[in-house]
């Protein structure tokens, strides 16, 4: 086995989807901000699975980071099996009344440095067979979701680009996949600032868990799209069928302050 690259990874799902790698034996790169937590991480997945744990403590909004962790691959001569682009957060609020600076950080986190990282990271991957590529999007992506009209925007963004490389890397050995998770028990809600729908949410929330176990079930077998859940994967679909208006009337009943 080669290294799983998993952003994001220092809590939530990315974590979960680490330790699911490490189960099957993949060496790691995790990268997130809190370089305590990743160390807490990679010793604890180092001795419970016997694989290599390694990290960077890096905030991918920044551009200078995508370019550190080419850097520490070719230093290190490491061989890459998975790229997984978890990394990336919401804001909820009306988009006239929010931060700009904050707004534009989540853009360049959760649309720029995912595609900065899969445009570097390519060419190591066809250097084996197969090989997996795994963008995070969210069930928002499908319909716009008023409150979080931005956050929908950049998770829409993923869809279509994961569709489109999907394509264009059929046939190179790297099976390309997106996972659209929904509401899930993870630390979204609180750096979103949504508490006061924590109660609503947690009604419908996934166990990271369980997210993470699906989506790397359903990559190794080459899915395109991953929905994890039956509420998700219906709520997914009715976008389809439904007209837009009232899917995203729906929405702005659920998520307007």
């Amino acid at each position: 086995m080669g290294y799983a690259i998993v952003t994001g990874a220092s809590g939530g799902i990315g974590l979960c989807l680490a330790r699911e790698f490490a189960a099957k034996k993949y060496d790691l790169l995790l990268i997130a901000r809190s370089e305590d937590k990743l160390l807490v991480l990679a010793e604890s997945l180092q001795r419970e699975f016997n694989i290599k744990a390694s990290y960077l403590a890096l905030d991918l909004s920044e551009k200078k980071s995508i370019p550190a962790i080419k850097n520490w691959i070719d230093q290190n001569n490491i061989a890459i099996d998975v790229l997984v682009n978890n990394a990336g957060y919401g804001t909820w609020g009306v988009f006239e009344q929010s931060d700009l600076v904050q707004l534009e950080n989540m853009m360049h986190l959760n649309m720029n440095a995912m595609v900065d990282l899969c445009y570097l990271m390519i060419p190591y991957l066809k250097k084996k067979s197969p090989a997996y590529l795994l963008n995070i999007a969210s069930t928002a992506a499908y319909q716009a979701v008023p409150t979080l009209t931005t956050y929908a925007a950049t998770k829409a963004f993923v869809v279509l680009f994961t569709r489109g490389l999907r394509w264009e890397l059929k046939g190179s050995g790297i099976s390309v996949s997106c996972l659209s998770p929904g509401a899930t028990s993870t630390g979204f809600i609180d750096r979103a600032g949504m508490k006061s729908m924590q109660e609503r949410a947690e009604k419908f929330s996934m166990k990271p868990e369980a997210v993470a176990k699906i989506a790397i079930d359903q990559m190794f077998r080459g899915k395109a799209e991953i929905v994890p859940g039956f509420i998700n994967w219906i709520s997914v679909k009715l976008t389809y069928f439904l007209p837009k208006y009232l899917i995203e009337k729906i929405a702005s009943g659920l998520y307007l302050k």
